[in-house]
């Protein structure tokens, strides 16, 4: 057995972030019902929104893809940030969470797309505090973007505190 559903234990992917496995599969069901689709480009977190969304059986109906763009750079040239915005603000900004999550519902052709970017520490970035997260969502009619503050928080808490916000966001978006 594979997936949230195979660690009854609470050993898994979802359990360690936080997530209720009802939860996503609810989620995961109510895209599906919907025939939507999601993508997301994750900096922050490294892939871990995408293999959340994907430990849940069913998740391929829904989930299109991710980009790990952990580097700047990255950021523009496989998800379509500007240059120029990475240049004055840094990787770390709401502009950037929200042109992560165009970026990479255009390029993944998704319905909608979720861009995470932030600061997990022990250092700052660009000027912002450990802690600082940007989750953007992007669909037809709108991109959001709201703002985290974790602390005080291991790394893996502002990772995983970052995971869970996107999670809300979508269930917002969607009306669960």
């Amino acid at each position: 057995m594979t997936g949230c559903a195979a660690h009854g234990s609470g050993a898994g992917l979802c359990p360690l972030l936080g997530l209720d496995l009802q939860r996503m599969t609810t989620l995961i069901e109510s895209l599906a019902a919907r025939r939507w689709t999601v993508a997301a480009a994750e900096s922050l977190t490294a892939g871990l929104l995408t293999a959340a969304l994907t430990d849940v059986p069913g998740s391929s109906d829904v989930v299109r893809g991710g980009i790990v763009c952990y580097a700047t750079d990255l950021k523009a040239t496989l998800v379509g940030v500007d240059p120029g915005l990475l240049e004055r603000v840094g990787p770390v900004d709401p502009d950037v969470a929200r042109q992560l999550a165009t970026g990479v519902r255009d390029r993944c052709a998704a319905r909608i797309g979720i861009g995470l970017t932030g600061v997990a520490g022990p250092a700052s970035q660009g000027g912002q505090p450990p802690g600082t997260v940007f989750v953007g969502l992007a669909s037809p009619a709108s991109s959001t973007v709201r703002r985290l503050s974790v602390a005080p928080a291991t790394r893996f808490d502002v990772r995983a505190a970052a995971v869970r916000c996107a999670v809300e966001e979508l269930e917002r978006l969607i009306g669960e």
